[in-house]
């Protein structure tokens, strides 16, 4: 008895539990927004997430401007694409020059009041005044940077999470606006001015991207005023692909690595890619390079196109002195050492991951609920903490060490360049000539001169001291910092090959390829033994359906059936504007069946009612048969001067049937069901329909989006029941993509200018021809073909042309895909 009580207890779990325990609910009904899972407490991805969609509707507008297509015309859309990519790449370089400027401007304020009150109060015992003035600076500039945070909140963080979610085909709320564009770049700009130990790298990524989407529109929402007539890239397909070019772009600009920039936007995000896109974004890499490098080094050394400063951080170069001999950057025998330090990062990169996780989750159910204000209190707090933590550690734990001579770097200019920039921006609190204070030349000076330390100031820290004790003292300090750096990064963020080649281009040193490639893969691993990356982490954390790469290999144990919505709300050709409106308005879903049913009594309905006719004939008009088609080719047949073709198309043309007889298919169709009632194809779905009128059969014609169906209201395109459905206006390609991206919404629609008895043809406008699979379908071919052709609905087509389910990007998540997997084994 009670080793069956168990098995209840372990059958039911989905069910009220016999046990006493919970009730536990599936993960499909746990995804309101901020409800999770409490047993593993897991965000569950949101369906309110839109997907973009990268498939072309091949619909009549778009028809026609295909036939207005020639070759000539192509090459001007190619070419205008290419000038496109090139001014999103400069003004990335632009944007990135910007912040670069002004951070500097400021820090260099900072720092110079600040040192000049410590060497002052140094003396004089009043220390205190000089802390006093550099939180004066550092909270103005974070409360600053708050209040912008406070203005889009989408403009927080990196950025580059959103990115990432945007190039795996997931459309999020306001990533790409301008207002995010300016309250990223001034917020940056304040925070990394501001002391806080953020980066301006990451968030470049994020400017490149709105650039790269924004540019190619020539209109934004925050300046509606400012509108030009440019026609072109007015699709999902286009924005993406730019988005892509411009995160690249800002990577570019970020590290001054054009390639690295594209391997990043191919190898974090773009689930579709090609051989044209890769050359356009690898051009945008260089343009927003070159323009970076060419207005930093004519600014800051006069040297206009020197090309001296490739990127917003400089590495410096790597190098031994030449009075060394048995200096080395590396050897065979370091790839070990190197193996080691990739495991110790990959296990602190975990460690951060999940300290970072429990903190931002504390942040959301703690802090984000409450008034705005205590979200700025919280910046202000974190800044006293750090700026008084900095400013402790440089006046107390600093230890006074010995300058390096630049006179043992030998004669190469760059290289002597790099010892300078490193000896110029030591500072000496509390200590004797000839000698540095560690902590507050660390802490008291910009990013970048703090990594130059970092890399190439010798015995920065006892850590590279400690290399000598173990038989490494002939490899280059650097090396050790530039690796371990290599390392916890790749713990942290996962990056392989876009990482390596980075900092390879970083560097500017082709012999550092080899060990940061092994010390980043054997990090990863690590890293993934015990968790996701930093960015993955986020977006879950955000709730987004991000799709990876592939599925698990025993989620081929389902099939496409098991993971379609059935429940379907579709249109017909011919449908009331009354049905559509409430159609709209009663559901979210952003795309629509067009169907028409299969009725045994087809003659009789139409006799009695127009609509029901035209949808009939529609239905008749659009079905393909062999024996239709073999006329159609009969008919062409009769050009050729072949005496075999015409006499069989005389033969077939002899044996035809009279037209009014209908198509043994299509009677065949006809029998298959049993008549249904009498169903108007003006009537929105009741919830008084039985099983068999709810799902009853449905031919299945295309597909049409809720912005379409809107468009058409909005303009007015429909024709009485009394006319002809020729009579319906038409409207062009331009016109239905002129409020692209953000379409007018059905709420926002004004019912008394519209007669709700009036009918929409909507099959000039739906997509005839979508990407669709059987329901047979194994789950790893659904995914791959939803991932790589960048779809955002899949219907599900059985073998007589009947629709019987939808796939979207939320049916593919791998949550969702589990708890199908599990309700799969408990039906065994």
């Amino acid at each position: 008895m009670a080793g069956c009580r168990g098995s209840l207890c372990c059958c039911c779990r989905w069910c009220c539990c016999c046990c006493g325990e919970r009730e536990t609910r599936t993960p499909e009904e746990l995804t309101i927004l901020g409800e999770t899972q409490e047993e593993e407490d897991e965000i569950l991805p949101r369906k309110d997430y839109e997907s973009l969609d990268y498939d072309r509707c091949i619909n009549d507008p778009y028809l026609e401007v295909l036939e207005t297509m020639d070759n000539k015309k192509g090459r001007r859309y190619e070419a205008v694409k290419w000038m496109v990519v090139f001014a999103i790449g400069v003004c990335t370089g632009l944007v990135g020059l910007f912040v670069d400027f002004f951070v500097r401007l400021f820090t260099q304020l900072k720092f110079g009041v600040v040192q000049t009150s410590v060497e002052e109060c140094s003396q004089k015992g009043c220390l205190a005044l000089s802390l006093l003035e550099l939180l004066g600076f550092n909270l103005t500039f974070v409360f600053l940077a708050s209040l912008l945070v406070l203005i889009e909140p989408v403009a927080a963080g990196s950025g580059i999470p959103e990115v990432k979610c945007y190039l795996n085909g997931v459309k999020v709320p306001g990533i790409v606006r301008l207002r995010t564009l300016l309250c990223k770049v001034l917020g940056v700009l304040f925070s990394v001015a501001g002391g806080l130990f953020v980066g301006k790298e990451g968030p470049m990524i994020h400017s490149g991207s709105v650039v790269g989407a924004g540019l190619p529109q020539f209109q934004s929402i925050s300046l509606r005023k400012i509108q030009f007539n440019f026609p072109y890239f007015r699709s999902d397909r286009d924005k993406r692909d730019f988005v892509s070019a411009g995160a690249a772009a800002g990577v570019a600009a970020a590290f001054g690595a054009p390639i690295g920039g594209t391997l990043f936007s191919l190898e974090e995000g773009s689930s579709f890619w090609n051989q044209g896109l890769t050359w356009k974004v690898l051009f945008c890499s260089m343009s927003a390079t070159f323009t970076l490098n060419f207005f930093r080094s004519g600014i800051q050394f006069g040297s206009w196109g020197s090309f001296q400063l490739p990127g917003l951080l400089n590495f410096g170069e790597f190098k031994c002195s030449d009075s060394d001999k048995k200096c080395h950057l590396w050897t065979a025998m370091d790839l070990g050492f190197f193996v080691v330090m990739g495991v110790i990062g990959g296990l602190l990169g975990a460690t951060f991951n999940c300290l970072n996780k429990r903190l931002a989750k504390y942040r959301m159910r703690n802090v984000h609920p409450k008034p705005k204000l205590v979200r700025v209190l919280e910046s202000l707090l974190v800044s006293l903490v750090t700026t008084v933590v900095v400013f402790v550690a440089s006046m107390v734990l600093g230890e006074c060490r010995q300058m390096s001579s630049s006179s043992q770097i030998g004669n190469d200019s760059f290289q002597l360049q790099v010892t300078e920039d490193v000896n110029s921006s030591i500072k000496t609190f509390f200590c004797p000539n000839d000698t540095y204070n560690d902590m507050a030349t660390l802490f008291f000076n910009p990013q970048e001169s703090a990594i130059l330390q970092l890399f190439h100031q010798d015995a920065m820290f006892l850590v590279f001291s400690f290399t000598s004790y173990i038989g490494l003292g002939h490899i280059y300090s650097g090396t050790f910092a530039l690796i371990g750096a290599a390392a916890f990064l790749g713990g942290v963020v996962r990056m392989t090959i876009s990482l390596t080649v980075i900092l390879i281009e970083s560097t500017n040193e082709i012999t550092y390829g080899l060990p940061i490639m092994v010390t980043l893969m054997v990090a990863k691993w690590t890293g993934d033994f015990f968790n996701k990356g930093i960015y993955d982490i986020h977006v879950g954390l955000r709730g987004v359906p991000l799709l990876e790469w592939e599925t698990e290999v025993e989620m081929d144990k389902l099939r496409a059936s098991d993971i379609m919505e059935p429940n379907l709300t579709y249109v017909y050709p011919h449908t009331r504007i009354q049905s559509l409106v409430s159609i709209l308005r009663t559901t979210v879903h952003h795309a629509f069946p067009v169907v028409t049913e299969n009725r045994g009594n087809e003659k009789e309905f139409m006799k009695g009612n127009q609509l029901i006719s035209n949808n009939i004939k529609f239905k008749k008009s659009s079905i393909l048969t062999r024996a239709g088609e073999q006329r159609k080719r009969s008919q062409s047949m009769k050009s050729y001067p072949s005496s075999e073709l015409r006499n069989m198309c005389d033969e077939h043309i002899a044996s035809e049937e009279p037209a009014e007889k209908e198509d043994l298919l299509q009677q065949m169709l006809e029998r298959r069901y049993t008549p249904y009632p009498n169903l108007y194809p003006d009537q929105s779905p009741s919830e008084d329909w039985t099983m068999e009128e709810r799902f009853r059969p449905l031919t299945f014609h295309g597909l049409i989006l809720r912005s379409q169906l809107v468009t058409l209201l909005v303009r007015g395109v429909c024709y009485s029941e009394s006319q002809s459905s020729a009579s319906q206006p038409r409207l062009s390609y331009a016109e239905m993509a002129e409020d692209y991206p953000r379409y007018p919404d059905i709420h926002d629609l004004d019912l008394t200018l519209l007669n709700p008895r009036m009918i929409v043809d909507v099959t000039p406008y739906m997509n005839p021809s979508p990407f669709t699979i059987s329901p047979n379908t194994h789950v790893s071919q659904v995914f791959n073909l939803f991932r790589t052709m960048g779809l955002r609905h899949l219907p599900v087509v059985n073998a007589v042309g009947e629709i019987v389910g939808i796939v979207t990007r939320h049916n593919l998540t791998s949550e969702f895909l589990q708890a199908r997997l599990r309700q799969h084994y408990q039906t065994i």
